[in-house]
């Protein structure tokens, strides 16, 4: 996209004006895109290096270690298979705040559908694990897990996805600056496109909220009557989960959608002063949702106790440069398998 991201950053900060009809004022965007031509690429470098080293690590505990058996693993796979197809879109963003887009058309389109996939899809699993740690909570007897049909849950997750991902994919193209015919960027070709790709990320979030409020609120008042020394623990990391998801990418959705007025030219959101402060808004609290793709595996499962060993005896294993032979060992160091939700 430029997503929806630098959406409005295509047209508030790649280009240096945007005109405001109602007053006939001209407003300068030219220290506001300095501003993004510095902090985004530095932070985007510090995401992609974090997000990297822990999804890596996530997909290589899972495949060495647990069963794939488990739905909750499953979902744990896929959500880092998604936050890496999200960090893989943001190197492109980065080099197109700097130069400008040196990719072409093609890459343009290819890099808008993955980077949504994975944008959607990390929503998509996130709901899922919900709802799978709900059933897991509230109804402890179900056998739900073990039904073969729940292994195409997966992939309707990422058809889903994608299918969400090909407008703003079909509607991204590069184009130039008409006040720098020479300075190229992958936008969105329209203002209404932009619209539809805003409201769609806008219905996605509330739709998460929704399913994530419900199955936690019957997630905390079960623990609640439980007697279990887990107890507090339990509400501790729920509320982690939803503190994170919540406060990322709650202020970014209202920012968007409050940008979508400006392009609509509502009242006060046409105003300069308004303006540049939802452009300086944008940035920083798109830096604090996107960094959702680094955080995911410390909120959602290194805070496992059961990860955490697996992941100190990995270190200790691979900093003592133990042998391939050894490797063999390695489950019997680690415990028995199962969800690394587990204690």
């Amino acid at each position: 996209m430029e997503n929806s991201t630098d959406v409005e950053n295509t047209t508030l900060q790649m280009y240096d004006y945007y005109y405001d009809n109602e007053t006939d004022e001209i407003c300068c965007k030219e220290y506001l895109a300095r501003v993004g031509f510095i902090a985004i690429p530095i932070f985007f470098t510090i995401m992609i290096i974090l997000s990297l080293i822990g999804n890596v690590m996530v997909l290589v505990i899972l495949a060495l270690y647990e069963s794939l058996k488990s739905l909750t693993n499953l979902f744990i796979l896929n959500l880092a298979v998604s936050d890496l197809m999200f960090t893989l879109g943001l190197p492109f963003w980065a080099c197109d705040y700097i130069w400008g887009w040196i990719f072409g058309d093609a890459v343009c389109k290819a890099v808008n559908f993955f980077f949504f996939t994975g944008f959607y899809s990390s929503s998509v699993f996130l709901m899922l694990l919900t709802i799978q740690r709900y059933v897991a909570v509230v109804y402890p007897l179900s056998d739900w897990e073990t039904g073969q049909t729940f292994a195409v849950v997966p992939i309707l997750a990422w058809v889903v996805s994608a299918a969400a991902a090909i407008p703003a994919s079909v509607q991204s193209s590069v184009m130039s600056d008409p006040d720098h015919p020479n300075n190229l960027h992958c936008e969105f070709n329209s203002t209404m496109t932009v619209i539809a790709v805003t409201f769609e990320q806008n219905c996605f979030f509330v739709v998460a909220v929704l399913v994530m409020a419900f199955c936690y609120i019957r997630i905390v008042q079960t623990v609640l009557k439980s007697r279990t020394k887990k107890k507090h623990r339990t509400i501790k990391l729920i509320f982690c989960i939803v503190a994170v998801f919540f406060f990322g990418w709650a202020p970014y959705n209202i920012v968007l959608f409050l940008q979508s007025l400006v392009y609509y030219g509502i009242g006060t959101f046409t105003d300069c002063n308004v303006s540049d402060h939802l452009d300086y808004a944008l940035y920083v609290f798109k830096l604090l949702a996107f960094s959702h793709c680094c955080l995911n595996p410390v909120f959602y499962v290194f805070v496992g106790v059961k990860f955490r060993n697996h992941v100190k005896t990995f270190l200790q294993i691979f900093f003592c440069k133990k042998s391939f032979k050894d490797h063999t060992k390695w489950p019997q160091l680690l415990g028995s398998q199962g969800s690394m939700y587990g204690p």
